[in-house]
């Protein structure tokens, strides 16, 4: 008896779930479209051209995993791995850090608010190619902004030692006020009710941030650190602008360096190879990151 009861409430929930999963369906069908026809597809393409002796305008033998077994002991490669890694160390945890300095002075003075969020996220808008001129012009030689003020003619971009380092440097202006947003947001939804009841037990300065800003920052700051990771590492367009990889391929990052082997070398399948364990080190790199914010938080 009880059995015949429940069955028809059973099957209506069901009828009823299916009925609200249907809109849920609908709205993610549009993206999950796009992930399919841009992101898998190609990257299913894209190992299967690894796995080929391939150029730009066709496919030719499959070799299996000799492009990866050639990349294995490419020493072009792992230098170009190493410099993607210099520049991430020179960019991951100075961005956070000056985004959190500017999102702390922002959040401070609250009648400029609006004036320093847009002065400091103004650069976040500039393309690339106008980014790259500014820094171009502020690292010149003779006439530079930063030679200027350390007073020397050092040729910034020339350097085989300071090459990266300058276009490090010239990231962090032109991308730092988008880590501010985001910390700045983390900081506006710290209850101000905290921070009256320290203020009421004697809490100051200092006192104040490491007892209630710091631990209620902490996964947002997290956050920054491995969008910031993964955006560094797939730097691109800095280092072939305003250097073209060099002097003597010592800023010349992976993606360069892929898109030299495709491109100009015209061996696509090399390339792929490149593209794919690229991508499985930024994918490694990541969850690592991840781990870590998790643990740390």
């Amino acid at each position: 008896m009880e059995t015949t009861t429940l069955t028809p409430v059973v099957t209506k929930a069901r009828g009823e779930g299916r009925r609200e999963g249907l809109p849920a369906a609908l709205l993610l069908a549009p993206f999950g479209a796009a992930f399919l026809l841009f992101f898998l597809v190609p990257a299913l393409h894209t190992f299967y051209m690894s796995l080929t002796e391939s150029s730009l305008t066709r496919t030719s033998a499959f070799v299996g995993l000799a492009n990866y077994a050639t990349l294995v002991q490419d020493p072009s490669f792992w230098s170009s791995l190493w410099n993607t890694f210099y520049f991430a160390l020179l960019t991951v945890i100075p961005l956070t850090a000056f985004g959190l300095l500017m999102a702390l002075l922002v959040n401070r003075f609250v009648r400029f608010q609006s004036w320093l969020q847009g002065a400091f996220f103004l650069p976040y808008v500039l393309p690339i190619s106008v980014m790259t001129l500014i820094a171009d012009w502020m690292l010149q030689p003779s006439s530079g902004v930063i030679n200027h003020l350390v007073g020397g003619q050092r040729a910034w971009l020339s350097d085989v030692h300071w090459a990266l380092p300058a276009v490090a440097i010239g990231t962090i202006w032109w991308t730092v006020g988008f880590n501010m947003l985001m910390l700045l947001a983390g900081l506006r939804n710290i209850p101000g009710e905290l921070y009256e009841a320290a203020a009421l037990d004697g809490a100051r300065g200092f006192t104040l941030f490491r007892a209630i800003t710091w631990p209620a920052l902490r996964p947002v700051v997290g956050t920054a650190l491995l969008i910031q990771l993964i955006a560094s590492l797939k730097v691109f367009g800095q280092t072939y602008i305003l250097t073209s990889g060099g002097p003597y391929n010592t800023s010349r990052v992976t993606l360069h360096y892929m898109y030299e082997t495709a491109f100009t070398q015209s061996d696509a399948g090399y390339a792929a190879a490149v593209a794919m364990a690229f991508m499985f080190v930024v994918i490694a790199l990541s969850l690592l990151a991840r781990v870590a914010a998790r643990r740390a938080a």
